[in-house]
């Protein structure tokens, strides 16, 4: 699902954690999202690389997402994160995270998903699932 852009109709204002932290949505479909992350300082742990809860909350948001697409601006879903896992594989190169969701399973009310992040050269830097909860706000 490669190129798969952010319908401008869709586009939110970003919420509190999320301008906190800087990261931005820039591709969404049914069952896909895709968010970026341009690293800065304040990212970064002890050992001057990206925090861990760096990677959990780009997968995390990536695969809610991914499970909460619409098409439609005024008819939203929200999913809560039942269960999370994160693989961290890589240290990063360069200065972005790139996050990608993908619905791999699930009813009506939860579902399965699966993440990955790449780093701006393209190497991938952690992984993780989750199981969500569907609630609807329109």
């Amino acid at each position: 699902m490669k190129d798969i852009t952010l319908d401008p109709a869709l586009r939110e204002d970003p919420y509190p954690l999320q301008r906190l932290l800087g990261f931005r949505l820039v591709g969404w479909a049914e069952g896909y999202a895709r968010w970026e992350l341009d690293l800065r300082e304040d990212h970064m742990n002890r050992y001057g690389i990206p925090h861990g809860g760096i990677y959990a909350t780009l997968l995390d948001v990536a695969m809610g997402y991914a499970g909460s697409y619409t098409g439609e601006a005024e008819r939203r879903k929200l999913a809560m994160t039942l269960s999370l896992t994160t693989n961290f594989l890589a240290q990063p190169e360069g200065g972005m995270l790139i996050a990608e969701g993908r619905v791999t399973g699930g009813g009506r009310k939860t579902f399965f998903a699966e993440a990955h992040i790449k780093d701006g050269a393209g190497r991938m830097v952690a992984n993780g699932s989750g199981a969500f909860r569907l609630r609807g706000s329109g």
